[in-house]
């Protein structure tokens, strides 16, 4: 009898789980069935993820691969780390890295300061109609075209006739450098134009996050006698320190990620020795030189520093602030 009731005992037990499994299962089908709106909805972005940044990442293999168009991905030779030494070794490697953080960290260092005082001005505008007229003026540049943002530069900056010149002539200067031609000029050039063009668009995040403040914070500062720099030091900046943080650690993620576009309109013959970023020696070297491996390379390793540098800055702000992107 004992020995019936052991071996009834462990059928039971492993009848149990399954039991417990089926049983989930239901559950799932029937919560599916019952919300399949909403799975369907999830279902459409998730199959363009798939689709269209999943699935091309196979494509990285040829960073480790000859690629031969004629041979294919597939069957084309392995060469392992090849390419990548290929780069860090070669010529090319110091110049275009040392370009491209000296332009990231320039836009860094100066944008995220003129993004936070522009929106901090804009929340202290208390004439509604000013400030609507202010936000869509220092907002507008975004939704300029890059190519027409480059040939504003060309113009404006043309050494001939432009209309830098023409202020110049007012006060007695006849001749401007050729500044599109040089290479100290670049960096600035770069970063400036995009201050110009990106920084009402940056403000909107700052002023969504500045309107979420409770008004009463406001109210008992003005009673205590609190000064308007005084507000902004005490209320303002501490409500968009999680937006900063956030921001920043986004930015110096993104360090390496030069936008090509403009970066290659700007760039001629006599700046290419600051205006080659890894963005536009990658184009060059994969289409134009057919060395696909080789730029899949340059950009793979883009990459895998970009998301150590996001790993290790989340990591860092964390610690100091408590607030993180993940």
């Amino acid at each position: 009898m004992a020995m019936r009731g052991t071996a009834v005992m462990r059928r039971a037990a492993s009848v149990r789980p399954t039991a417990r499994a089926g049983a989930s299962a239901g559950r799932r089908r029937r919560m599916i069935g019952r919300h399949w709106q909403l799975y369907f909805v999830i279902a459409l972005p998730m199959a363009f993820l798939v689709t269209f940044n999943y699935w091309p990442l196979i494509g990285l293999q040829i960073a480790f691969r000859n690629y031969n168009p004629i041979q294919g991905m597939w069957h084309s030779p392995w060469v392992g780390l090849s390419q990548f030494r290929a780069f860090i070794d070669g010529p090319y490697f110091w110049p275009v890295l040392r370009n491209t953080l000296r332009i990231s960290l320039y836009s860094v260092v100066i944008g995220t300061p003129a993004t936070i005082i522009l929106a901090l001005a804009i929340n202290e505008v208390k004439h509604a109609r000013f400030k609507r007229l202010a936000q869509m003026v220092s907002y507008a540049p975004y939704f300029i075209s890059t190519v027409v943002v480059v040939g504003i530069i060309q113009i404006v900056l043309s050494p001939d006739s432009g209309p830098l010149l023409q202020m110049a002539n007012l006060f007695g200067v006849h001749h401007l450098p050729h500044l599109m031609a040089s290479p100290s000029a670049f960096p600035s050039i770069y970063v400036w134009s995009g201050i110009w063009q990106e920084t009402g668009y940056g403000a909107v995040i700052y002023l969504a996050a500045l309107s979420s403040v409770n008004p009463e914070l406001y109210e008992a500062a003005r009673i205590d006698g609190a000064s308007r720099l005084q507000r902004i030091r005490h209320i303002d900046l501490p409500s968009i320190t999680p937006t900063i943080v956030i921001l920043l650690v986004m930015s110096v993620a993104g360090l390496l990620n030069v936008g090509f576009e403009k970066a290659f309109l700007l760039q001629n013959p006599l700046n290419n020795s600051s205006s080659e970023v890894i963005s536009t020696y990658v184009y060059k070297t994969g289409l134009l030189d057919s060395n696909f491996s080789f730029a899949a390379a340059v950009g793979l390793f883009n990459s895998i520093v970009g998301l150590v540098l996001l790993v290790i800055v989340n990591f860092v702000a964390r610690f100091v602030s408590d607030e993180s992107l993940f």
